[in-house]
């Protein structure tokens, strides 16, 4: 029979124990680095202004395994009405944008607007977003509001086996993200705003150039009076020199 040291049994133990607690430990950490759920999203090509107009990009994955996308539903949003919306031809899938009276008409450039475009529906003419696939619908929208920092765009998401997830929840500052928030699009400061600061930048600029290159032309004109001197000075020294060894 072979007998083990008591120290070494502990050891032995101790290990383990460590073994299983690393192998608990690695477990939580995967669960923690799980990705969510990937979810329709809004961003804009470039900037998304006050006041002006932008293309956004509606980002819709395809969260399923068994299913396709075969339906996209965009409402947009009812307290902030649009009144330019057009959307870009997406091969493969037909749109259809539905319009409704204003309650408030809108003046835009002079021009008053009594109706505005509410919900865009994009409708897949095939397979549509298959497994593992995402699809970017864009829209050409304004003028942007110049009261508001988002718009809430709410959208619908339909399978191919008749389900319907409804992207709609609004996310709330300070809160965590819920389970199906509504695509957000943040605006950014007018770009009269933008002009201003980078004219204010670009004078700076203009001014300090100037001053430095009046600066570079004060030293070259010393430089070029003192170069004179001292030729002056070694020419009428060369004449005396002359003079003397002839003498």
């Amino acid at each position: 029979m072979q007998v083990f040291p008591i120290a070494s049994l502990a050891s032995r133990r101790t290990a383990a124990r460590l073994a299983a607690g690393a192998a608990v430990a690695g477990t939580a950490v995967l669960a923690l680095s799980a990705p969510a759920f990937a979810h329709v999203t809004v961003q804009p090509e470039g900037a998304a202004a006050k006041g002006g107009y932008a293309v956004v990009d509606f980002k819709v994955p395809n969260e399923r395994d068994d299913a396709s996308t075969t339906k996209v539903e965009v409402s947009l949003p009812a307290d902030h009405p649009l009144a330019s919306v057009m959307a870009e031809p997406v091969p493969g899938w037909h749109v259809q944008v539905t319009k409704a009276k204003l309650a408030k008409p809108l003046t835009v450039h002079g021009d008053t607007i009594d109706q505005a475009v509410t919900k865009v529906t994009w409708t897949a003419d095939g397979k549509g977003i298959e497994p593992g696939y995402f699809q970017k619908f864009p829209l050409s929208v304004g003028a942007l509001p110049e009261n508001t920092d988002q718009l809430v765009f709410k959208a619908l998401q339909t399978y191919s086996d008749k389900q319907v997830v409804r992207w709609i929840e609004v996310p709330r500052p300070g809160q965590d993200e819920p389970q199906n928030p509504a695509p957000v699009l943040q605006l950014t400061a007018p770009a009269g705003e933008h002009g201003t600061a980078s004219s204010a930048a670009d004078k700076t600029g203009g001014t300090a150039a100037t001053s430095s290159g009046g600066g570079s032309d004060t030293t070259a004109r010393v430089l070029g009076v003192a170069g004179i001197v001292v030729g002056a000075a070694g020419v009428a020294y060369g004449v005396l020199a002359g003079r003397r060894r002839t003498a």
